[in-house]
C-alpha cells in the first residue's frame, strides 16, 4: 500500500504554515517534499507534516533555523530503524535531545511569565475602564 501524498495547499491548511513558508523551509533544507507530481508539484507525506509541526512548535520559542535543522537530525538518527545508532552515539544523541527539551522547558516558563504579566497589565485597564462608568 502507497502512503498518501498530499499537495502544498493541503499541508499548508493541516499545519497553518503559509505556502511561502513552506516552500522557504524546503529552501533552508529543513523539509523536502517526499517526491514530485509528474507536473513538477511537490508531494508530501504524513512524516512531512509531522515535520514541518516540529518547526512549527519551535518557531515561538525562538529557535534558529540551524537549531532547528540540528534537533531534526538528532530526531531522525535516533528514529532511523535501517542503521539505528548504537551505544554511545545513541547515548550522546539522547544527551543532545534532551537539551534542547531543557532549552524549550526554559522558553516555556518565560513565555508563561511574560503572559502573566500581560494579562496583568490587560486587567488593569478592565478595572480602569470599569472605574471610569
Amino acid at each position: 500500500m502507497t502512503e498518501r501524498q498530499m499537495q502544498i495547499g493541503e499541508v499548508a491548511e493541516r499545519t497553518g504554515l503559509s505556502l511561502r513558508t513552506i516552500r522557504h523551509y524546503e529552501d533552508v533544507g529543513l523539509v523536502t517534499p517526499s517526491a514530485r507530481s509528474k507536473g513538477g508539484f511537490r508531494l508530501y507525506t504524513e512524516v512531512d507534516v509531522e515535520r514541518l509541526m516540529v518547526i512549527r512548535r519551535m518557531k515561538p520559542l525562538d529557535f534558529s533555523l540551524e537549531e532547528m535543522r540540528d534537533l531534526l537530525e538528532v530526531t531522525d538518527q535516533i528514529a532511523a530503524t535501517d542503521d539505528p545508532p548504537a551505544g554511545e552515539e545513541r547515548e550522546r544523541l539522547r544527551e543532545r535531545l534532551d537539551s534542547y527539551r531543557r532549552v524549550a522547558d526554559a522558553r516555556c516558563e518565560t513565555l508563561r511569565a511574560q503572559l502573566m504579566a500581560a494579562e496583568d497589565f490587560a486587567s488593569t485597564l478592565r478595572r480602569r475602564m470599569d472605574a471610569g462608568k
